[in-house]
């Protein structure tokens, strides 16, 4: 038994190994694209099986493909789906911009399959053809945006809102807990009036939430599919119904309101749609960067720092310091944000007009696609991290809180409506110079009554 194998496509012979499912399309994008190393992942290829079985379920039950032939098909595709021929897709994502090569991998594994199946050699085209039977009703132009957007609304919904989820929650558990913790609040990382440690866990529970309303937003604008517009927009070769028929086929399995768009030409020539999900990504690595910042600038210390939070202690933190421990999930989750936001950057060249989106085609899909679902994965990752490693297990520092209240100069704005902003502010400077507290130059001063003082004074009320 030989190692290769010749096939021919309309370029001429290609040699492929033996027991490879892939066709001459797939051996030349390999020869002409050895760029990253990275492939399309586990996503997109799955959401590409799913499409590939619908459009032959419906080819099927349309009379358009052969009973025989659309079995073999849809069982091919369904083991794409399932995986198990994922070391056939061997593409890099730095490819035609159109993901003609990634859509031609699979019509041709596809097809090779499905020609086992029925008893046949890989590469046997007249028994299953990756374009006439595989392909058909469909473009590159149609299918791969589909994919994108089947792939990335999926991942949205079965990964990243869960752990966004989870994340608030976690974060209002934490409010509920902290209620009777007061501490000191800071503007400009300046000293400013009291604040409960609850109410700072409910503003990033609140954070979190407006995430989860904007991301609920987008994994809907996904949800609507450019299948059936084929090259251009046209549907030229999609007969009439065959793409709502796909799209409902999909909607079933996969339990989302999947739908034809009304609009094929917008979404051949542009990438609108994935950068306003890209767009909200980047909100919520935004928020989740800022939100581990803070947890980390709160827990610093332990002893020389703000340390009003006690962060769990997860690894050491210095080969050369014993005993340092460092926030390194917050550390983690920071570079996440970044990596997101750099990912949207990529997105947003990809979708400009003269770069990315040329006339009536997008030529940088397979990198939108590819960069989209990596800032849904390192998300959904994060926030399950975050929530599980950090966020569950704080605690506060009640003694540092009360501490720092005491001392705090902003503690004599509760004083200023009664006294005046002048001679407030002069009692600030004075406590400062000094190095006394508010309540000890007010006392020694006899400003106020003392238990009038007191009043004014208490942090908790401050709050309300």
């Amino acid at each position: 038994m030989t190692d290769t194998r010749i096939e021919t496509d309309s370029m001429g012979e290609m040699e492929l190994p033996s027991d490879a499912l892939y066709g001459p399309q797939t051996a030349r994008a390999m020869a002409n694209f050895p760029i990253s190393g990275w492939r399309m992942g586990r996503r997109f290829i799955c959401a590409l099986g799913r499409v590939k079985r619908a459009a032959a379920k419906v080819n099927r039950a349309a009379g358009r493909l052969d009973g025989k032939i659309a079995d073999a098909i849809i069982a091919a595709a369904g083991e794409v789906v399932e995986g198990e021929l994922d070391g056939h897709f061997p593409l890099d994502v730095f490819q035609t911009g159109s993901g003609t090569s990634t859509n031609m991998n699979a019509n041709e594994v596809i097809a090779n399959r499905a020609a086992q199946l029925l008893g046949a050699k890989a590469g046997e085209k007249s028994l299953v053809h990756p374009n006439d039977h595989v392909n058909m009703c469909q473009s590159s132009n149609d299918v791969i945006p589909t994919v994108m957007h089947v792939s990335a609304a999926r991942a949205i919904h079965e990964e990243l809102v869960p752990a966004l989820r989870a994340l608030r929650d976690s974060l209002r558990d934490k409010a509920e807990a902290f209620d009777e913790v007061v501490k000191i609040g800071r503007t400009h990382l300046m000293d400013a009036v009291p604040i409960r440690l609850s109410q700072e866990f409910a503003g990033w529970s609140a954070q979190i939430d407006a995430v989860l309303v904007a991301m609920l937003t987008a994994q809907v604008s996904l949800c609507e599919l450019p299948i059936g517009g084929t090259a251009v927009g046209t549907g030229l070769n999609a007969p009439d119904g065959f793409a709502s028929d796909v799209c409902s086929l999909l909607a079933e399995e996969l339990a989302l309101p999947l739908h034809e768009t009304k609009d094929h030409f917008g979404f051949a020539g542009a990438r609108d749609t994935a950068l306003h999900a890209s767009g909200v990504l980047k909100m919520a690595a935004i928020a989740l960067g800022k939100i581990a910042s803070d947890i980390r600038l709160l827990g610093s210390g332990p002893r020389c720092g703000l340390g009003e939070l006690l962060l769990p202690a997860v690894q050491p933190g210095s080969s050369i310091m014993p005993g340092k421990v460092n926030p390194v999930i917050c550390e983690s989750v920071i570079q996440v944000a970044c990596q997101v936001v750099g990912c949207d950057a990529a997105i947003t060249a990809g979708a400009t007009g003269g770069v990315g989106s040329l006339l009536e085609l997008n030529v940088a899909t397979p990198m939108i696609a590819m960069n989209l679902l990596t800032e849904i994965a390192l998300l959904a990752s994060a926030g399950r991290m975050f929530e599980e490693k950090c966020i569950r297990g704080l605690e506060a520092n009640e003694d540092r809180c009360r501490e720092l209240i005491e001392r705090s100069l902003a503690m004599v704005t509760a004083l200023a409506p009664k006294i005046g902003y002048d001679q407030a502010a002069a009692i600030a400077r004075e406590a400062g110079e000094r190095g006394r507290s508010i309540r000890e130059i007010c006392t020694e001063r006899k400003i106020l009554p003392p238990d009038e003082l007191d009043k004014l004074l208490d942090a908790r009320k401050q709050t309300r």
